[in-house]
C-alpha cells in the first residue's frame, strides 16, 4: 500500500521530468546496464517549492525514524546539497563522502567533521544497487562513526539493494519507490498498462535485461 507522500512525491518528480519511462527505447546506465527507467533526482534543486519539498520531508523522515541523530552526512555528489539542506534544518553538524580520497591536500574521503561515535544519519539522493551508498557507509564505519541508517529521495528496490543494505545492517528509508512511480505514471498516461511487464521484468533482473523486440 502506497503512502501520499511516496505517491506526491513520485508525481512532482514526474512534473519536472526527472523521472524518465522508456520501456521500449531503454537507456544505458554507466553500469552499461540497458534500463527502461532513468531517475535524475538532482532535478529537484532547480525548482524552490519541490527543493523545500524534499528537505522537509526528508527531515520529516529522520525525526520520525532516526530521533538519535547527532550528525548528518550526504554521500557526494548527488546528495551533498540535499544532505546540508536537512543538516541545517535540524541544525546539526553537517559532512559529505567522496566517493575516493582526494588526489591531493589532506587526501580526504570525508569532508567535514564528524567526531567518533557520533550517531550519524546518511543522506542519500537515489538507491540503484546500494553499492556506492554502502561505500560511504563503510567510510564512515572506518572513521569511527555510528551509522544508525540512511534516508533517500528514491530507491528502485532492486533486490540485490535489499539485500546488500540488510547484510551491511543498515537500516533505509526513502521518500518515494518503483512502484509509486510506475503507478502514478499509468494513472497519468505517462505509460501504458502494456508497458507494465516490460518494467517489471526489467526490475528483477535488471544486469541481464534487456528492451523486448516489437
Amino acid at each position: 500500500m502506497l503512502n501520499s507522500v511516496e505517491s506526491i512525491f513520485a508525481a512532482k518528480l514526474l512534473e519536472v521530468k526527472a523521472i524518465k519511462l522508456q520501456p521500449t527505447n531503454p537507456f544505458t546506465w554507466a553500469s552499461g546496464w540497458k534500463s527502461p527507467f532513468y531517475c535524475d533526482n538532482r532535478k529537484t534543486l532547480s525548482f524552490p517549492e519541490l527543493r523545500t519539498f524534499v528537505k522537509v520531508e526528508l527531515t520529516r523522515l529522520i525525526m520520525e525514524q532516526f530521533p538519535e541523530a547527532e550528525g548528518v552526512a550526504g554521500v557526494a555528489t548527488g546528495a551533498i546539497a540535499q544532505g546540508a539542506l536537512v543538516a541545517d534544518a535540524l541544525s546539526l553538524p553537517f559532512a559529505y563522502v567522496r566517493s575516493k580520497p582526494k588526489d591531493h591536500g589532506m587526501e580526504n574521503l570525508i569532508e567535514g567533521e564528524l567526531h567518533e561515535g557520533m550517531k550519524v544519519i546518511v543522506v542519500e539522493d537515489l538507491i540503484s544497487t546500494g553499492g556506492s551508498s554502502l561505500k560511504a557507509v563503510e567510510a564512515l564505519r572506518k572513521a569511527g562513526v555510528e551509522v544508525i541508517g540512511m534516508v533517500a529521495s528514491y530507491t528502485y528496490g532492486f533486490p540485490v539493494a535489499e539485500e546488500a543494505f540488510s547484510a551491511a545492517g543498515v537500516k533505509l528509508v526513502t521518500l518515494t519507490n518503483y512502484e509509486a512511480v510506475v503507478s502514478e505514471a499509468l494513472k497519468t498516461g505517462y505509460i501504458q498498462e502494456k508497458d507494465i511487464p516490460t518494467l517489471h521484468e526489467w526490475r528483477k533482473d535488471p544486469a541481464n535485461w534487456s528492451a523486448p523486440v516489437e
